[in-house]
């Protein structure tokens, strides 16, 4: 189990120099931009994602604001839950860093001494892109889609073969699909009873949205008001 790819007719060796290659042909500021795109950029791209996506459910409110902050609640706490099911998994199989078993690739990130197989970031980022799918299929897609992006570069820069990238994705789609009905049970009520809190409810709907809400409720004062307006009339 130690070394899965050693042989250079493996398909995955093959596709790892594939994609790596293109590093060697590109400009060398277009190589700087893809490690910190692949080592910092996306991961931060997703949590502003998760924050867009959390901003957009508050300002909209009505009856699902709850349910879909409580989804984006667990795509966090999914790419979490996704890493530590990812450390035994590592231990386990043992696969060095494809630059210690292949020459010649083009390694844009140095200091990598852990294991490769699954790999962390696109564990973390399909975890999260899948989260938001459960909470908003729109952003969702997009979360997705930048987890794909970060599989790409996790290659591009040498440090992992493509199996390393399609098992974190798995991880991290198994996480997120597997463990949120259980995680919504708890989270959904939760979420119910902050909104309900007169200091914590602005975390669930902005004041415009609330204030939106109260007025078609039934004994509001505004629906009162509109009620003895059009008996008057």
């Amino acid at each position: 189990m130690a070394v899965l790819a050693e042989s250079g007719s493996n398909p995955d060796v093959g596709l790892l120099y594939d994609i790596n290659g293109l590093a060697k042909d590109a400009p060398h500021w277009f190589d700087r931009v893809m490690e910190f795109v692949g080592e910092y950029g996306l991961l931060v791209a997703m949590v502003l994602l998760v924050l867009w996506c959390w901003w957009s459910v508050r300002r909209r409110g009505g009856e699902d604001a709850a349910p879909s902050v409580a989804a984006l609640v667990w795509a966090p706490l999914a790419a979490g839950i996704a890493v530590l099911v990812n450390v035994p998994i590592r231990g386990f199989v043992e696969r060095p860093r494809p630059f210690v078993d292949h020459q010649g690739l083009d390694v844009l990130v140095s200091g990598k001494t852990d294991f490769s197989f699954v790999s962390d970031h696109a564990t973390i980022t399909m975890a999260l892109g899948v989260g938001l799918f459960v909470a908003n299929r729109r952003f969702g897609l997009a979360g997705i889609g930048l987890a794909l992006l970060e599989g790409f570069c996790r290659v591009y820069m040498g440090v992992h073969y493509p199996t390393d990238v399609v098992g974190g994705f798995a991880l991290g789609t198994a996480v997120a699909l597997l463990l949120s009905p259980p995680a919504m049970a708890l989270l959904t009520p939760l979420a119910k009873a902050v909104e309900r809190s007169p200091r914590a409810g602005w975390l669930m709907r902005s004041r415009s949205a609330g204030e939106q809400r109260n007025a078609l409720l039934p004994g509001s004062r505004d629906s009162l008001k509109s009620e003895e307006r059009d008996l008057a009339a």
